[in-house]
């Protein structure tokens, strides 16, 4: 069986939608934090298990008779090393086959704050001997496109990366190549660093916006610490805030850019285009 954490996440659930191309519903675990949530998922045929990575106890019974498990990295930065390893811990006890993790893009030599949380997590797989394959995830272009309502609103799309690119894919994209790895033989000890084919700057985005819409939208670059307080003071917490800037920062300096098309070639088609996922929200 292939169990994924987070199931009932955005990542988990296009996850769980790609590998019902590939396999049974019969032969999927998702685990969730809240079964109630996952009904959808149940009538899909696919079997739901409490797993609470602020709870071990739930863990090692969730993952009995599990073969391959896909640890979807948590989505509360700070915390994230913790639940990991409770994750990992749970998996080498009941004695997975084969672990699966969603890191970030070039993670092991990254200089990304956001990274430095993937880093010792990678670290922390490798010292427990299970079998296991790094997904080193690059940008969601979603982190982009979920923000097309306000940037219509001010008329400007507001960064801290200067003119670096981002090679961004969607979800779907990346959801697509983990369920390839996991239905595919032989991964233990690969690393995939995945991205999308081609990149944008900013100011791209901000120019194919206003294109699109009529509208005038320019890029606004602002300095690290004054992106982070714009963006607290919209609402996001000050840490998680703080890592967000730092990552636009080092995209200045090319740590989310990768042309090497390994993402294509992983799930046989090119990524998804900015362009498209732009026109896709609007």
């Amino acid at each position: 069986m292939i169990a994924i954490t987070g199931a009932t996440g955005q990542l988990g659930q296009q996850v769980i939608e790609s590998l019902l191309q590939k396999t049974d519903a019969n032969n999927l675990v998702a685990l969730v934090r809240n079964p109630a949530k996952a009904e959808a998922l149940k009538a899909l045929g696919v079997d739901v298990r409490e797993a609470d990575y602020d709870r071990p106890e739930t863990l090692v019974p969730a993952l009995k008779g599990v073969e391959k498990l896909l640890l979807i990295s948590a989505n509360e930065v700070g915390r994230r090393v913790p639940q990991h390893q409770a994750v990992i811990e749970a998996a080498k006890a009941a004695g997975v086959g084969l672990l699966a993790y969603t890191s970030i893009l070039k993670a092991d030599t990254s200089p990304m704050l956001m990274a430095n949380e993937h880093k010792v997590t990678e670290a922390l797989i490798q010292d427990s001997s299970i079998p296991a394959v790094i997904l080193r995830n690059g940008w969601y272009s979603e982190n982009y496109t979920q923000s097309i309502g306000a940037i219509l609103q001010v008329g400007a799309v507001n960064g801290a990366a200067r003119d670096g690119r981002f090679h961004t894919a969607t979800r779907k994209d990346y959801a697509e190549a983990a369920a390839v790895v996991l239905t595919t033989e032989n991964q233990a000890g690969k690393v995939y660093e995945l991205a999308g084919d081609t990149g944008f700057t900013l100011a791209e985005f901000a120019d194919a916006l206003a294109k699109k819409t009529g509208q005038t939208i320019g890029y606004n670059n602002m300095k690290g610490e004054e992106f982070a307080a714009l963006l607290v003071q919209i609402g996001l917490p000050q840490l998680f805030a703080e890592a967000l800037a730092d990552s636009e920062v080092q995209a200045a300096e090319g740590w989310l850019a990768d042309d090497s098309k390994t993402l294509s070639t992983l799930i046989g088609r090119p990524t998804t285009p900015f362009n498209e996922s732009i026109a896709a929200v609007l």
